[in-house]
């Protein structure tokens, strides 16, 4: 899963100038549409590695009314704009630009009527988890200089305002029945605990203390770390605290025990603009309901071969308690090994990244532990790298106890949130100077994460799964994908229960429904989110076959990546027609 820092999909270098020599009406207007994006999100800015000085100091008050007006009104500006071209006399590629911008501005435009800004707290994705990444040291906001420093306490200022927003928020959805689920709440809590602490060993706020740059005079770095120590303890702490104490004595009382959205007034309406925006498709919940069924049920008979290959005597779910409790399965003892153990499947995935791919990212990649004080809630995820060589694309690993950790999952998830996954998909579109700067950038979940899966089903071909295993653990991953189709509508849209959530995905997957709980909540907290993925699969899948169907022998499998890879983040329907009419150029050669 690309977390935006996390589930913002946009990523990352320095502003390049445009290839080509000619700049049209047309790429000045996309590139005005981007500068005006930017200064409205400034936290993807700093994602994207732009040091502008208008960018790097400022958390926005992305949850206030004031705010999503100025998001409706930009996105009524460009689409207003977009009208005055005429799309068929724009060349190929400004016409898959057209047609995406298109798309973007008019969905979000809609997402400002709906009413997620009341309910912008929750223990998956939030502002409250993506300050205290950018304030460890160790994110997208950097700690070089003095300079850096002050721009981060100029964003805690900006976070306590948006930790206020966020509160008159929460307490505008209690006066309108609209407000989160009672054991999301409860979830974020404890998350919060350790960053209001006056701790350093315990609060992340304070791991940049030990960065202070040593090519200050002393007198000069005391009196930095005296600002920034005041700006923990001043802004930071009781930003925390004071979110905190609301849940906890005011917020709480008024949460609800349903589960979805559906039965929340506009509910039905705001989770049918998830799943426009999170699939890029115009399909109902009740026809994504039903191809996850479809899905489940392919899964399962393959499980069920794999079953009989290692010759185990059993029922399927006897043989996934098996593989999810057997010592040999959970053979490290450090965090390190875990590590290593993803380093070992890097290499040889590399050896055979060649025969399938004719370009590989110039930004370099790593293999890293998830921090711990989100590890718990967290999930196997990419924060993308900047082209520039200041900051590698990295793989987050979660790794609560080492001994207990699973390797039957290794090489599917390596293959999803690294190389040639996230990895390769983000990195290659920040790298191609030719797009403009919001495709190289800006990216839908559905593609994003539809070519990360796709991934994983293409492993065999890339030298993995030769262990019976590990071709289980993808099956169990794609089932895992399948079952977030049954399951977000079934919450959502039919009314499902948590409980029902979590006894169907059991059943589905294996083990007890309490090992369900982190991914059940998550589809609660994020609705919709999880849909792409397997929506996404599927079209790159459906496009491939296409392509080798009607291509035969002039079927290039480098050609046919680059096709998907090299024009950037495209809704689905985008991607189809551009594919589409590449299969025609090559079928007429």
């Amino acid at each position: 899963m690309l977390k935006r820092l996390i589930i913002v999909l946009s990523l990352a270098t320095a502003v390049v100038v445009r290839a080509t020599s000619v700049v049209t009406p047309f790429h000045a207007m996309l590139d005005g549409y981007y500068e005006e994006y930017l200064a409205l999100c400034p936290v993807e800015a700093a994602v994207n590695g732009d040091n502008d000085h208008r960018y790097e100091a400022i958390w926005p008050d992305d949850l206030s009314a004031g705010y999503q007006a100025r998001v409706a009104a930009m996105c009524d500006k460009y689409l207003a704009a977009l009208a005055h071209y005429d799309r068929a006399a724009l060349t190929p590629t400004d016409q898959l630009s057209y047609d995406t911008l298109k798309w973007s501005l008019s969905l979000r435009r809609e997402g400002t009527t709906q009413f997620f800004r009341l309910t912008g707290v929750n223990q998956f994705s939030s502002g409250t988890l993506t300050f205290a990444q950018m304030g460890s040291g160790k994110s997208a906001h950097p700690f070089r200089t003095a300079q850096d420093f002050r721009n981060f306490i100029s964003r805690a200022r900006g976070f306590s305002q948006w930790v206020d927003t966020a509160i008159a928020n929460m307490q505008e959805g209690v006066t309108r029945g609209i407000v989160q689920p009672r054991i999301l709440m409860e979830r974020v809590l404890p998350q919060l605990e350790p960053l209001m602490a006056d701790d350093a060993e315990r609060n992340i706020f304070f791991a940049p203390l030990r960065m202070l740059p040593k090519d200050l005079a002393l007198a000069d770095r005391d009196k930095l770390a005296a600002e920034y120590g005041a700006a923990i303890h001043d802004l930071i702490i009781p930003a925390y605290s004071r979110l905190h104490a609301y849940i906890k004595d005011q917020y709480l009382p008024h949460c609800r025990e349903t589960a979805g959205i559906g039965a929340l007034p506009g509910g039905k309406e705001a989770y049918a603009y998830e799943v426009r925006y999170q699939t890029t498709t115009d399909l109902s919940p009740d026809e994504i309901h039903a191809i996850g069924l479809a899905e489940v049920a392919r899964d399962r008979a393959e499980m069920d071969r794999v079953q009989a290959q290692v010759g185990f005597k059993g029922t399927l779910a006897e043989f996934l308690t098996f593989v999810a409790t057997d010592p040999q399965f959970a053979p490290y003892k450090t965090d390190e090994a875990v590590l290593d153990g993803y380093r070992a499947i890097e290499a040889r995935v590399m050896a055979a990244v060649p025969k399938f791919f004719a370009h590989i990212p110039r930004t370099k990649f790593e293999v890293r532990a998830t921090e711990k004080f989100r590890a718990a809630s967290a999930s196997a995820e990419y924060n993308p790298g900047t082209a520039d060589g200041s900051r590698p694309g990295v793989f987050f690993v979660p790794i609560l106890i080492p001994q207990a950790f699973r390797t039957p999952r290794m090489e599917d998830l390596f293959l999803h949130e690294a190389i040639p996954g996230h990895h390769f998909q983000l990195s290659l579109a920040i790298e191609n100077n030719e797009l403009p700067r919001f495709r190289r950038y800006d990216a839908n979940n559905a593609y994003v994460e539809g070519w990360a899966l796709y991934c994983e089903s293409i492993g065999k071909e890339l030298g993995m799964y030769t262990d019976p295993y590990q071709y289980l653990g993808m099956l169990l991953g794609d089932m895992h994908r399948a079952v977030r189709l049954v399951v977000d509508t079934g919450l959502h849209a039919k009314g499902w229960t948590r409980e029902q959530a979590l006894q169907y995905g059991a059943e589905a997957e294996g083990g007890t429904p309490e090992q369900q709980i982190a991914e059940i909540e998550r589809y609660m907290a994020a609705p919709g989110q999880a849909l792409g993925y397997k929506m996404g699969q599927l079209k790159i899948l459906q496009l491939r076959a296409l392509a080798e169907k009607q291509l035969g022998v002039k079927f290039d499998i480098r050609a046919f990546h680059d096709q998907i890879l090299m024009e950037g983040s495209l809704p689905l329907a985008v991607l189809e027609a551009h594919v589409k009419d590449w299969i025609a150029a090559q079928a007429g050669k």
